[in-house]
């Protein structure tokens, strides 16, 4: 079978490309690197420090709805951290940012924060178990 080496990159229907580049650039630390408009669509990849590329798609005849993880399609985005001590730097940054959040949730698989970008898509900052200690 062909092997597949790594994901690519995730692209995302937004709302406002221009204000979710900036939440995603304040906030996780995202930078811009490639932007190709079409006549129905505004498109722009942005790349992590830690190599995760998310495109933003502005469709120009969007319905200006917010994102609904119940309907089929994507549910939420979680990005790795390398230790609980980074989580709970990752709670305190995000209160000092005024953005809604959960506090650190603890289960057997790992633990998490949940909060949400400007288009109710829902983002998880999580470590797993096995990198549980503060050592990373």
């Amino acid at each position: 079978m062909p092997r597949v080496t790594g994901l690519a990159h995730i692209t995302l229907s937004v709302r406002d490309r221009d204000a979710s580049i900036e939440f995603y650039r304040s906030v996780l630390g995202f930078k811009e690197f490639k932007t190709r408009d079409g006549k129905q669509w505004l498109l722009t990849e942005c790349r992590h420090p830690c190599g995760v590329v998310l495109g933003f798609i502005q469709h120009k005849d969007q319905f200006k709805a917010t994102f609904d993880h119940r309907r089929t399609g994507m549910d939420h985005v979680a990005f790795q951290v390398g230790s609980l001590g980074e989580l709970s730097y990752w709670e305190d940054r995000l209160t000092e940012l005024d953005i809604d959040h959960s506090p650190v949730v603890h289960s057997d698989s790992g633990s998490m924060i949940q909060f949400f970008d400007p288009d109710g898509i829902q983002l998880e900052l999580f470590c797993p178990a096995d990198l549980g200690s503060d050592e990373a």
